[in-house]
Parts: C-alpha cells; sequence; structure tokens
C-alpha cells in the first residue's frame, strides 16, 4: 500500500513540473521585483477562437483599436492565441480590473483610468501587452516609471518573458512583455499608432 501511495505521489510530482518544462525560460535576469499575485489564466489551450479575432469593430480611438493596431505591427506567427472573448466576459481583451491589476502591471487599479491586456491563453507562453489609460497626460510619465519598477516578467512562475518595454505618450502607457524580436515589433506599432 505505502508503494502504490508513493507511486501516486511521484507521478503527481513529475505531472506538476511538465508544465513547467514545456517552454524553456529566458535566463536573463529580471530587474523588476517578483510578484506574489497567483496566475489567473488558464493552464491549458481553450478550445474557442483566439481572442486576436474580431469579436465586434472597435470603437476608433479606443484601447481596443489601439491594441489591434499594437498586435498587428507583430509577426502573427510569433503572437500566441490569446484569451478569448468567453473567458473575459465577452471582451475582445482582458480588462484589467482590481483583482487582477498588480499581477498584470505591478500598480493598484486605482492609479489609472482604464486598462486591458492581450494575454496568451497558456500560461507557458510568456507573452504579455497592457494599455492603460492614465488618469491624465500630466500622471502618464509617474504611472509608466511605477509599471517598469514594478511589472514582473516572471509573473507566468514557469516561464519568463525575455523583453520588457514600458512606454508611454499623451496619456496611454504601454507595457510589452514577450520576446526581443516581437516586443520590438509590437513597441513599434504603438509608436506609429500614437505618431497617428
Amino acid at each position: 500500500m505505502k508503494k502504490l501511495a508513493l507511486t501516486l505521489a511521484l507521478i503527481m510530482a513529475v505531472a506538476a513540473f511538465a508544465g513547467c518544462s514545456s517552454a524553456p525560460s529566458s535566463s536573463a535576469p529580471s530587474s523588476a521585483p517578483s510578484s506574489s499575485a497567483p496566475a489567473s489564466e488558464p493552464a491549458s489551450e481553450p478550445a474557442s477562437e483566439p481572442a486576436s479575432e474580431p469579436a465586434s469593430e472597435a470603437e476608433p480611438g479606443s484601447l481596443e483599436a489601439l491594441m489591434d493596431q499594437v498586435l498587428a505591427a507583430g509577426d502573427a506567427e510569433q503572437i500566441p492565441m490569446l484569451m478569448p472573448a468567453d473567458l473575459n466576459g465577452g471582451a475582445k481583451y482582458t480588462p484589467l480590473t482590481e483583482e487582477n491589476s498588480e499581477y498584470n502591471l505591478g500598480v493598484t487599479r486605482d492609479r489609472y483610468a482604464d486598462g486591458i491586456a492581450a494575454e496568451a491563453a497558456m500560461t507557458s507562453v510568456p507573452f504579455s501587452v497592457c494599455l492603460v489609460k492614465a488618469n491624465s497626460a500630466e500622471e502618464a510619465e509617474q504611472l509608466a516609471a511605477d509599471i517598469e519598477a514594478n511589472a514582473d516578467p516572471r509573473k507566468w512562475i514557469c516561464v519568463e518573458a525575455e523583453s520588457k518595454i514600458v512606454d508611454f505618450s499623451g496619456d496611454t502607457v504601454i507595457l510589452i512583455m514577450t520576446s526581443a524580436d516581437l516586443a520590438e515589433q509590437l513597441h513599434s506599432g504603438f509608436t506609429a499608432a500614437m505618431a497617428e
């Protein structure tokens, strides 16, 4: 009986660690402090369509329309399947709330007026793009600095984003955490969209 219990415990431990070894982790050190917030994404790939497919036409000038432009600037082959709308309360992108703001940005929800995130549907894929409207253009620079200092590129526990980019334009702040080349593409998309 003890052998059976030990065998089952060993199988469960191996299965638990298998998820952590499914994607290579970057060896780049993180300058951001670790977050103790729990992961909020599902551990398996949903069967529904990715959130990157338009659920409805985004209103021009909205964060959703800006996120569409930012993601369109990235190599579609490198952008993972995003959290589907049925797991986002019907929204195309994950709304940033009091419950998930610190996990995604490293700052509390009361620091900004509105925010959304494009997150990979699988937690073994380090991909996150957050767009935030600061309370004012004057507050955007400090908000960006605080996000830079506190957003955790290791929030997925098992994997780490290779690159973390924080930038702002006017009252809009962007946080990109993913592979280095994709992060640069998405940042270029943000810069181009904000220059329009």
